[in-house]
């Protein structure tokens, strides 16, 4: 009998994605059993949606509030991730909570660098300690159109989010309002094959983002690297969305 002690951190769910099958089965182990498995099961879930509604509170005088939730007509106000950004910050560092009362953290995006105009931000699964990816803003090419580049754990290039059009993009910038008719969009890719669509819904009281992975059937884009991306999207370039 293998008797071997569980681990102290639940395992993440794209955390092993090159785990042999037997690996696979270990880590399912019967969670009356471990219960530990209860809340990686939970968490797994939570990036487990095809699509997501992203929420920022306006007017908070410490900073700015993200709330994820799931996009179902039936589950609509089903709370899956919350973040509080802090205002005044040189370095800028989000986590990403399951819920309000901040007691389960599974995400760390954490800007490399002081006020970097082209800021690269590290992305951790706070259960494992293991970096998942970077997000780098391209910041010449966003004076015009929003352009961020995917990254993987090594830092290597494999995919893009941008703006949806580059005349949009000017318009939004040098005409007052105009964000406000034409909100931001976003589409992203890993090599040529789209995985990702940021849709903002903006207005003077909340921003709101439609975040959808359907088109990434292949699983292309590490999902917690794809919400990473929405809070981001939405705590920088949601200036001009």
């Amino acid at each position: 009998m293998n008797n071997s002690p569980k681990p102290s951190t639940p395992p993440s769910p794209w955390a092993d994605q090159n785990a042999t099958n037997s690996s696979t089965a270990n880590s399912s182990v019967d969670a009356a059993r471990q219960p530990d498995n209860f809340v990686a099961r939970s968490t797994s879930d939570r990036f487990g949606h095809r699509t997501y509604v992203l929420k920022k509170q306006f007017f908070k005088m410490l900073g700015a509030s993200f709330r994820i939730y799931e996009d179902n007509a039936e589950n609509s106000d089903r709370l899956l991730f919350f973040s509080q950004q802090k205002a005044f910050k040189l370095k800028e560092e989000i986590r990403l909570w399951t819920g309000e009362d901040m007691k389960q953290e599974v995400l760390s995006i954490k800007a490399r660098k002081m006020l970097d105009f082209s800021g690269t931000y590290d992305v951790t699964d706070s259960a494992t300690g293991q970096k998942i990816g970077a997000l780098r803003r391209k910041g010449l090419k966003s004076m015009l159109q929003d352009e961020w580049l995917i990254l993987d754990s090594l830092d290597r290039e494999i995919g893009h989010i941008k703006e949806d059009s580059t005349a949009l993009a000017i318009i939004r910038r040098f005409i007052e309002y105009a964000a406000l008719f034409l909100p931001q969009s976003f589409h992203g890719f890993v090599g040529s094959n789209p995985v990702c669509l940021f849709k903002q819904n903006h207005n003077p009281f909340l921003a709101k983002i439609h975040v959808d992975f359907s088109v990434d059937t292949g699983n292309l884009l590490d999902r917690r690297l794809g919400i990473a991306a929405a809070v981001l999207l939405c705590a920088i370039e949601g200036k001009q969305g």
